[in-house]
């Protein structure tokens, strides 16, 4: 199998130590450190205790919203393209694309309380694969027309990943790591996906039916 001779190719000792690298450049929380140097709070005391943007535009607002969500951006953007820069590898790179997003979700100095992914996975993708990243947005912004939310639709492109990858020709490897990436952002997400389907339902006007009266 293909996928199976593009593992027995690969170099393992680098992958380790890009991977290490991507996974340490995750772990710099933008907002966490933020908040910690503007207002010398823990963000992750703070409703969700997410470091992610949206919790931290409840302490700072919206530039501290904007400052995160691009610093978070910055680190998938960077460690994706000092990878392909470095090594050409896209395999490589594909690799350092889940590292980076997984140190931002699962930071170590945080004891492993982080964001949610979302923005480090999307500037990692732009690089990656810019058409990755314009397909997520088309398949978002259909859901959020049709929903008026913004959690659901952007899990569902993340579902949809592994089908566009696929479509646009990337081989079993990297399709896999891409199923990958996106299964971490739903994991990241579990607790919202409990709390939007409901929601969402009652929205919709779908509610259980009553159960009828026994005789």
């Amino acid at each position: 199998m293909a996928w199976v001779e593009q593992m027995q190719s690969v170099n393992w000792g680098q992958m380790a130590v890009y991977a290490l690298g991507a996974y340490v450049l995750g772990c710099f929380a933008t907002g966490y450190y933020l908040v910690r140097a503007l207002r010398g709070r823990d963000i992750r005391n703070v409703d969700s205790g997410s470091v992610g943007a949206r919790n931290v535009s409840q302490v700072l607002g919206k530039s501290g919203f904007v400052l995160t969500t691009l610093g978070d951006i910055a680190k998938g953007v960077l460690a994706v393209w000092a990878t392909l820069h470095l090594t050409g590898d896209d395999h490589l790179a594909a690799l350092v694309m889940v590292a980076v997003t997984v140190g931002h979700v699962w930071p170590v100095q945080l004891c492993f309380r982080g964001g949610k992914g979302v923005a480090t996975s999307l500037g990692a993708l732009l690089v990656y694969d810019w058409r990755l990243a314009v397909t997520y947005v088309v398949i978002f912004l259909g859901g959020f027309v049709f929903t008026r939310k913004t959690i659901l639709p952007g899990l569902f492109g993340y579902v949809c990943l592994p089908v566009a990858a696929f479509w646009l020709d990337h081989d079993a490897l990297q399709t896999g790591v891409i199923t990958l990436l996106g299964a971490i952002i739903l994991v990241a997400h579990r607790r919202n996906i409990v709390e939007e389907f409901p929601a969402l339902a009652a929205r919709c006007g779908v509610t259980a039916k009553p159960e009828q009266p026994k005789l």
